[in-house]
């Protein structure tokens, strides 16, 4: 199974099922309470897809927004799906999610992230500045607090039942598209012949934002800004560091075989030890039909 056209193929876990996101749609694989496997696709809104997504930078906050928007969308949806009743058709499917929904989760999302990886170290770091008698040794010390932060929010939540089976299909979600990329039939013998990490990954995106926000914060640091004007530079320059931070994950992944990409790659593919678990068979089996739903979609077929 080729890629189309070259496009790039991701995804993510969702609740009892995988989520891939294609060139023109997205499909969803959820595993049902009655053990069947509910399948949906549907088209990506043409925003995603338009000229802004080929420029450099632009494409990295775009992606960002996408990635948020669709996650919700899809957890939404999965969710609905894998708590149907056995034969129920489940035709709902989260498809009439209502936009104030939407908007509430996502600013939720921002804000609870926001506060927690970037608000939350600064503040800390504002009480211990006194000690710490240097403005650079403040910023790498907020680094650290916010790489702490998010080393340690992903391995306590990945101490919840619910959440190592969501670690297990986002597992099966890699080593599907690793088989996919590998151009091998997607089987479950195939897929088990590779690893569950993916240097494309969101955790590796997420901390690839850790370490490029210390870099920028730190050049900031050297105009020697008011307390006030250091907090609204969190808010302010995350697109921009989010931005950098996807073309260096786009980059890794585009070179996973040169060593650049490899070093690169590294860091994130340590940290998705916490976030992927090796799947069962029947987790791959549902990555699989999300992977060909997605591919039979953006070929013009129904099947898949």
């Amino acid at each position: 199974m080729a890629n189309q056209a070259g496009h790039i193929y991701g995804g993510q876990a969702v609740i009892e099922g995988v989520m891939i996101r294609g060139r023109d749609w997205f499909s969803l694989a959820v595993r049902r309470q009655d053990g069947g496997i509910e399948r949906r696709r549907e088209r990506l809104n043409p925003l995603y897809n338009g000229r802004l997504r080929r420029w450099p930078l632009a494409r990295g906050v775009l992606a960002l927004l996408e990635t948020l928007v669709l996650g919700i969308k899809a957890l939404q949806i999965s969710a609905d799906l894998a708590s149907a009743e056995p034969g129920s058709s489940g035709k709902s499917g989260g498809e009439g999610i209502p936009g104030w929904m939407m908007a509430t989760t996502l600013a939720f999302s921002l804000l609870f992230g926001i506060g927690l990886f970037f608000l939350l170290p600064i503040g800390v770091v504002r009480l211990l500045e006194p000690a710490l008698g240097s403005g650079l040794l403040s910023e790498v010390v907020e680094g650290g607090l916010r790489l702490a932060i998010l080393v340690g929010y992903i391995a306590a939540i990945g101490m919840m039942s619910d959440i190592r089976r969501v670690y297990a299909y986002h597992g099966a979600e890699h080593m599907t598209v690793h088989a996919f990329e590998a151009g091998l039939p997607l089987n479950v013998d195939n897929v088990r012949k590779f690893g569950t990490p993916h240097p494309r990954c969101g955790t590796a995106f997420l901390l690839t934002v850790v370490v490029v926000s210390v870099g920028v914060f730190i050049a900031f640091a050297l105009l020697d800004l008011s307390w006030w004007w250091r907090i609204a530079s969190r808010i302010l320059l995350l697109p921009v560091i989010a931005a950098a931070s996807y073309e260096v994950i786009r980059f890794s992944g585009r070179h996973q075989g040169a060593m650049i990409g490899k070093v690169l790659a590294a860091p994130g593919l340590w940290l998705q030890r916490l976030t992927t678990r090796q799947p069962d068979d029947g987790q791959i089996e549902v990555a699989i039909l999300a992977m060909e739903t997605a591919v039979a979609a953006d070929a013009g077929r129904g099947d898949g």
